[in-house]
């Protein structure tokens, strides 16, 4: 779909490859949480917190099962008429394997919360799973990972329901590594940055930038709140609490293609899964594409201030092909403001 006019995006110097850069990308990705951390650890006594995530965790390992399936129940719904649009085989999704997964993956989760093991760690170690987990169904078709997705998100989020308000902020940053690894492609940028010299500047653009992405994230989401103040979509209002962690995570995942794509050469992974996910999923959580170039502008505003213009000749291909994407010409969508 998208051609550079010629240029070759791969000629970057690679050598030396080997599985250091997949742990270091993974170590920096995972370290961002330990600042999300702090405030909830301090307030929360040791003795206390070892017999309430005991307690918890029991609870919610009883509950999990039930929760996956009332978690399917609400996606199938959602997406019922998006599958048939798309023509989406619905074989594709194994309703028993999915459960599966979701019982293994938060499985894991819980028990990295009842050892007190960090969620950087828990991301670190859960990588590889998610990942393949990942590969499997995109593999088959780019766009059932929206549907998977969508179930793990909504199977966390019936789980945090049923615990007390005062817990659920430091297990929802358990849960969050989950959705994050769903979500995004981690583990593929991982393996991209794989065939990587540690001082490679297109791999070092990633590396300036990745630590900041949660920052970005907030910066962007905080100013289109401010820009569409009534703004609806189909959880709640933009600066309602769900809405905005929602809307933070889409706007960390739209870089994390954009990095995996900067780190592959290539446009494949925004063109061939990002892009159709997006047009199967926004229309129905009424999401407007307004919305999505605000936030594409913004990113790029966002980026400038931790690049320089030699960084930013990297990724800017892949971030002008991004907007042409999303364009008004394509997607004439607009919010009428008040």
């Amino acid at each position: 779909m998208f051609h550079m006019h010629g240029t070759d995006l791969r000629q970057v110097p690679r050598s030396n490859s080997g599985p250091g850069r997949p742990a270091q990308m993974a170590e920096l990705w995972a370290r961002k949480y330990l600042s999300n951390l702090a405030a909830c650890d301090q307030s929360l006594k040791a003795g206390a917190v070892a017999t309430t995530r005991a307690s918890l965790v029991d609870q919610l390992l009883s509950d999990l099962r039930s929760a996956s399936v009332k978690a399917w129940n609400l996606t199938e719904s959602l997406l019922a008429h998006e599958v048939k649009r798309h023509c989406i085989q619905a074989s594709l999704v194994d309703p028993w394997q999915v459960s599966k997964d979701v019982y293994d993956i938060y499985g894991k989760a819980l028990e990295a919360y009842a050892h007190k093991l960090s969620p950087c760690r828990l991301s670190v170690n859960i990588s590889a799973d998610l990942g393949k987990i990942r590969q499997r169904y995109t593999s088959a078709d780019p766009r059932l990972i929206g549907f998977v997705s969508m179930q793990f998100h909504y199977s966390g989020q019936m789980l945090l329901k049923s615990i007390p308000k005062s817990q659920r902020a430091l297990l929802s940053a358990y849960f969050k590594v989950v959705d994050d690894h769903l979500y995004m492609p981690l583990q593929r940028a991982y393996d991209a940055a794989a065939a990587y010299d540690y001082s490679d500047a297109r791999l070092g653009v990633v590396q300036t930038l990745l630590p900041h992405i949660t920052t970005i994230a907030n910066n962007v989401v905080n100013r289109v709140n401010q820009l569409y103040p009534s703004y609806h979509c189909y959880t709640d209002c933009l600066n309602s609490r769900p809405v905005r962690i929602s809307s933070i995570r889409d706007t960390e995942m739209f870089q994390v293609y954009l990095w995996t794509c900067v780190l592959e050469g290539r446009f494949n992974a925004i063109q061939e899964e990002l892009f159709p996910l997006c047009v199967m999923l926004y229309p129905t959580l009424k999401v407007n594409w307004e919305l999505v170039r605000q936030m594409l502008h913004l990113l790029a505003r966002e980026f400038r201030h931790h690049t320089t213009f030699e960084q930013e000749q990297y990724y800017a291909p892949y971030q002008d092909a991004l907007w042409q994407m999303f364009s008004p010409d394509l997607f004439p969508e607009v919010i009428e403001v008040a």
